[in-house]
């Protein structure tokens, strides 16, 4: 199998062996080693499903191609995120200067109250 697929595998679960799980979908464990690796599925139920999903793929030269589908469709969507987010940051300054603003009418009424309050305390 491609690297890609060693690499989307890799990401599913950490306990099993990413080559484990090619060896697997190819059916080329031993019985044992595929019910032992069966049975750590079953303790992992999205690990399972995604098994069972690419299990479905009944051709596995198709595999590939849909690998590099997934990924360049990823990366699409990440470079997307990654556009928008200098963007925010452009505009920060907006953010801080409505902070400062938002900070100084809170203190300005406080300052106020207190002397209203400080003015009814003097007066007889």
């Amino acid at each position: 199998m491609s690297d890609d697929l060693k690499n989307i595998l890799s990401n599913l679960n950490k306990d099993i062996e990413q080559d484990k799980l090619l060896e697997y979908l190819n059916r080329q464990l031993s019985q044992q080693e595929q019910h032992d690796l069966e049975t750590q599925l079953n303790d992992d139920a999205f690990m399972s499903d995604a098994m069972d999903g690419l299990e479905a793929l009944n051709t596995n030269a198709d595999l590939p191609m849909l690998v590099k589908e997934l990924n360049s469709g990823l990366k699409k969507q990440l470079d997307q995120k990654k556009k928008r987010r200098p963007v925010i940051a452009k505009d920060s300054w907006i953010y801080y200067s409505i902070i400062i603003i938002l900070i100084l009418v809170i203190l300005g009424f406080i300052v106020v109250k207190m002397m209203v309050k400080n003015e009814a305390n003097i007066s007889p």
